[in-house]
């Protein structure tokens, strides 16, 4: 069997996260490719979008949002993020367990002894009059009923968990600051959730196990349910394989990795670009083992929301924008020809980012 080592994993990430080539391509195709962008802070899938598309402008994903083709929810892992309208509708019954879980998890005793059904019937009653609420507004109306629970959690449990939620423009909306207004996503698209099919191979799963490869392959099943959250999903992975629709390989540690034969895996030497990714980029995220992309002492950094630097096709530097100014600091020392490289994308970032910045200040790493 193929083994494959870290760098042939990262230059097949990097092809398939648009980060090899910027892509030629409408911000809804590009969302639908990449299974959605991490959106828990508004401003940075504009950042993402840049570094993966020729020509974007942030008007793109603005008209993306306020046109309806792109929605920002709580989906994967429990995390807001942009995905089309379309793969909102047909994967949120699947997430649907998952999002009840992580809420009652987090918040098991204050939630203890209440009928969540109970609860969700009477969140969608006050939302029936289709007018957005805050997630306070929405408190406000049943905190009668359910006085027990602290007003965050009660509000957390309904608009992340128990009512699937479009967050409304102008969240989101390029250089605009503006709280979450809330509305049903069926309402907000005029188009109902699918229903979870029954049937046991699990066929939404088996479209997410798809999509996921064709955007972050190859992969292990643990790498899948480290980007979606889900459980349940070796029914999915089991009838892939036995259609003979997927290929296997192994990594370094001899983990069994999957993919679909005809995805692009460039070879390992292949050049790649420095590139700027915002704050919790799903090419850091979207894997349980994050080898491929950043190094274990610096694993904190994907987590913690900081942005990263790509240079060579790895982690390699943060990047802050404070003051007029756009400050990188590498994690290692740059050659010149890489300090080059940086500073020339840099550069192009402070025209993208239009923020009035006056300089780039690149660090020497400790």
């Amino acid at each position: 069997m193929t083994v494959l080592d870290a760098r042939a994993l990262n230059r097949a990430t990097l092809a398939r996260q648009h980060l090899l080539t910027r892509a030629d391509t409408t911000v809804t195709e590009a969302v639908a490719h990449l299974c959605g962008a991490q959106a828990q802070e508004p401003q940075e899938p504009f950042t993402g979008l840049w570094s993966r598309l020729s020509g974007f402008k942030p008007e793109h994903l603005d008209d993306a949002l306020t046109g309806r083709t792109v929605v920002r929810t709580h989906l994967m892992r429990r995390t807001v993020h942009l995905v089309t309208a379309d793969d909102a509708l047909a994967w949120r019954a699947r997430h649907d367990a998952m999002l009840r879980q992580r809420v009652l998890g987090t918040y098991r005793s204050e939630l203890a002894g209440i009928d969540l059904d109970e609860v969700a019937a009477a969140g969608r009653a006050v939302l029936a009059d289709r007018r957005p609420r805050t997630m306070r507004e929405l408190v406000s109306a049943l905190e009668d009923r359910w006085p027990g629970p602290p007003r965050r959690v009660l509000g957390e449990l309904l608009v992340a968990a128990l009512i699937p939620m479009a967050q409304l423009p102008p969240r989101g909306l390029w250089q605009q600051t503006a709280g979450v207004r809330n509305l049903p996503m069926a309402t907000w698209l005029e188009r109902d959730i699918d229903p979870l099919p029954a049937d046991d191979s699990d066929p939404v799963g088996q479209q997410l196990l798809r999509r996921y490869l064709a955007a972050y392959g190859p992969a292990a099943g643990a790498d899948l349910r480290g980007w979606c959250g889900l459980a349940g999903l070796p029914a999915a992975i089991k009838a892939a394989r036995a259609r003979d629709e997927l290929v296997v390989f192994r990594d370094e540690r001899g983990r069994e990795l999957l993919d679909l034969p005809d995805a692009p895996r460039p070879h390992p030497d292949t050049p790649a670009p420095v590139r700027f990714l915002p704050a919790f980029d799903n090419a850091i995220l979207g894997y349980h083992d994050r080898g491929r992309i950043i190094d274990t002492p610096h694993l904190g950094l994907s987590v913690a929301g900081h942005r990263t630097v790509l240079v060579d096709g790895r982690v390699t530097a943060t990047w802050t924008v404070r003051d007029h100014q756009l400050r990188i600091s590498p994690l290692r020392r740059l050659t010149s020809t890489e300090q080059e490289a940086v500073r020339a994308e840099a550069q192009d970032l402070t025209v993208f980012l239009d923020e009035d910045i006056e300089q780039v200040r690149l660090d020497t790493a400790n």
